[in-house]
């Protein structure tokens, strides 16, 4: 995008560049008999992903996050995951140990779709957002996806679903670019 016009650090909280991680969690959509749904005209599978509706915008997101000074982009995956997508923070010790191992075995496995700048409302010509974003995809739909999705309370989302990857679906920032990689390296329709 380049310059903005803006100064100073805007609603970000560093100067410079601001680190966030995505983690972008698919299954198949996957008809009653189990196999995968294709797209009629490209005739490619269709895939769905973890999707968060923020409060600010009203618009889906990937349910990701700031990466904190004193931590390494794989736990902040993990971490913001479980906050915006399942709400770990009102979950009692048991459960929240449970899930978080699931999701740690699950998150293991990741493809790296994108490390850089991401054009981002919040950027200024003084502080901009740049992204580690990765795929992690439940191929079986038995992992994720028999999870119990909850927006955490206090993370500005308002739903968490199971969404269609598809360009008409208005995203966040530069979501769906993220977004439009993933189908590109599953081979699925965007």
């Amino acid at each position: 995008m380049g310059r903005t016009g803006l100064g100073g650090r805007g609603r970000l909280g560093r100067w410079g560049p601001n680190h966030a991680a995505d983690p972008i969690v698919t299954r198949w959509a996957r008809g009653q008999d189990g196999e995968k749904i294709l797209e009629p005209n490209s005739e490619l599978p269709i895939l769905e992903f973890v999707a968060v509706l923020r409060a600010d915008s009203d618009q889906w997101a990937i349910p990701g996050g700031m990466v904190r000074a004193d931590e390494i982009v794989s736990v902040t995956l993990k971490r913001r995951f479980t906050e915006e997508a399942l709400d770990a923070a009102n979950m009692n010790d048991k459960e929240e140990t449970r899930i978080k191992l699931k999701i740690a075995r699950f998150f293991s496995k990741g493809l790296k779709i994108y490390v850089g700048y991401v054009d981002d409302p919040r950027n200024t010509d003084n502080a901009w957002m740049e992204t580690s974003a990765f795929n992690f995809h439940d191929d079986s739909g038995d992992i994720v996806g028999k999870l119990n999705f909850k927006p955490g309370l206090d993370t500005g989302s308002q739903d968490v679903q199971w969404r269609k990857c598809s360009s008409e679906l208005k995203f966040y920032a530069s979501h769906a670019q993220l977004l439009q990689k993933v189908c590109q390296l599953q081979h699925a329709h965007w």
